[in-house]
C-alpha cells in the first residue's frame, strides 16, 4: 500500500470502523494502515474531534474503536427501532460487579459474597456473553473460573478494566447523592407554624 496522507488515513480508518459491528482492535487497525500506534492515536484523535458534537461519535472501547450514537438521542433511537435497552436484575448486577472487581472468581466465591445460589444468574450472564469462562481452578473439584468479556467492556462503554470506578469513587458518589437528597427534602413544619395565631 502506498503511503497515505493524514486525510486519506482518516478516511480509511472511518471506513474500516464504519463497516465493523464490533470495536475494531487498535493492533489490527495499525496493521491494516501500516502505521505505528503513535500515528494511529493521532489519527483517532483527529477523527474524535471531527465527530465531536454530532449524532455519532468515534469511541475507544473494549481495546478498540467503534462508532456509537450520541447518548442524548437514545430515547428517539429506541422509539424508531422499537428496541429495548439492556436491563439487568439486581442479582445480575451484583454478580457482574463481583466478577468485574474480583476476577478471576469461582461460582463458590460469588455465592459466598452474595449469600445465595447464583448458578442461574451466572448462566444468564454467560448467555449474554458479558462474562466468560477463564479456565478451572487448581483445587479439589476443579471449579470453573469466571471473568468479564470484551462484550462487558462494550456494553458499559469501557476501554479496559482500569476504567472501572474505584471503591473510593463509589463512596464519594454515595456521599454526593446523600447530600443532594438532603438538600431537596422539604423542611418539616414546626408545631408553632401549625397552631392558629391568637390576636
Amino acid at each position: 500500500m502506498k503511503a497515505l496522507d493524514t486525510n486519506e488515513l482518516k478516511s480509511l480508518v472511518e471506513a474500516l470502523v464504519f463497516v465493523s459491528d464490533t470495536p475494531v482492535r487498535l493492533d489490527k487497525l495499525a496493521e491494516a494502515l501500516q502505521v505505528d500506534r503513535t500515528r494511529l492515536n493521532g489519527i483517532l484523535d483527529l477523527l474524535e474531534q471531527d465527530y465531536a458534537g454530532r449524532g455519532i461519535h468515534l469511541v475507544r472501547v473494549a481495546g478498540g474503536v467503534q462508532f456509537r450514537t450520541d447518548a442524548r438521542f437514545a430515547e428517539q433511537i429506541r422509539a424508531m427501532q422499537k428496541s429495548r435497552p439492556f436491563r439487568f436484575s439486581r442479582a445480575a448486577l451484583e454478580c457482574l460487579a463481583i466478577i468485574a472487581y474480583r476476577q478471576p472468581v469461582t461460582r463458590g466465591d460469588i455465592e459466598y459474597l452474595r449469600g445465595v445460589d447464583s448458578g442461574g444468574v451466572i448462566k444468564t450472564l454467560l448467555d449474554k456473553r458479558l462474562i466468560r469462562i477463564l479456565g478451572k481452578k487448581d483445587v479439589a473439584g476443579r471449579p470453573l473460573i469466571y471473568g468479564t468479556s470484551r462484550e462487558f467492556l462494550e456494553v458499559f462503554g469501557l476501554h479496559s478494566l482500569e476504567d472501572l470506578p474505584t471503591l473510593k469513587e463509589f463512596s464519594d458518589l454515595d456521599l454526593e447523592l446523600a447530600e443532594e437528597a438532603a438538600a431537596t427534602v422539604p423542611a418539616e413544619p414546626t408545631a408553632e407554624a401549625d397552631e392558629p395565631s391568637v390576636h
